[in-house]
């Protein structure tokens, strides 16, 4: 399995047969180089989106056509990426699907949703994060979030071994809340946090998460670093 950082809260994930996008957000990301948008597209066989916000969702329709890969997510969502011609697979929480050998369930998360059209933001279903299963390891990809009571029974029914979590607060939970929520409900040995460092109003490092968690191996990836596990 190799885990790719984009910048912000955008991943690359080479797991099984399948090279999955989540949450692609290149063009206008300021941690991520233009020259490298060929080299993270390379391959791309499905992309997950967490839910519509500009930072997350705005460029998807492009990349799926760059890459000819079907977009998974939200039902309202995808429903409103279809009016730009390309090709999505919508589901809901508690539904999995299969992407190649790959298991990837929407769970819960609690944060806002909305999509930029040309008529205003419009209603895009409800947030959302993925419990992926693959070459034999599970991650809890949260997508944007605080801590919630979810993570609980998250926690215990699937037992992820990898954790993606947001941590860079302000409009979701930070490093220290990010932490305890890893500490709290999961099990990780593998802890790697994102949407953190890109503007000033977030959180730009994960001493604070490293320092709470001295059992937890957590990785701080450059951009388009590959971290193979």
């Amino acid at each position: 399995m190799k885990i790719i950082w984009l910048g912000h809260a955008s991943f690359r994930i080479e797991i099984g047969d399948a090279v999955l996008l989540i949450d692609p957000w290149l063009a206008e990301n300021p941690s991520f180089p233009d020259d490298q948008r060929d080299a993270a597209l390379q391959g791309v066989t499905h992309i997950l989106l967490t839910h519509g916000h500009v930072d997350h969702a705005s460029e998807v329709p492009q990349i799926a056509r760059d890459t000819g890969a079907s977009i998974y997510t939200m039902v309202e969502l995808a429903s409103l990426l279809e009016a730009d011609g390309v090709t999505t697979v919508g589901f809901n929480k508690g539904g999995t699907v299969d992407l190649k050998g790959v298991r990837a369930t929407m769970v819960n998360a609690v944060h806002s949703s909305s999509f930029a059209t040309a008529d205003g933001a419009r209603y895009a279903g409800t947030e959302c994060g993925y419990m992926i299963e693959g070459d034999g390891r599970t991650i809890y990809f949260s997508g944007d979030t605080d801590i919630m009571a979810d993570m609980d029974w998250m926690g215990d029914l699937h037992r992820p071994d990898i954790g993606i979590l947001c941590a860079g607060g302000h409009y979701t939970m930070d490093m220290s809340r990010a932490a305890y929520a890893a500490k709290r409900y999961f099990n990780f040995t593998t802890l790697i946090p994102c949407h953190y460092g890109t503007f000033d109003a977030l959180d730009q490092d994960a001493s604070v998460m490293r320092d709470a968690l001295p059992d937890v191996d957590v990785l701080t990836p450059a951009v388009m670093e590959t971290v193979t596990l």
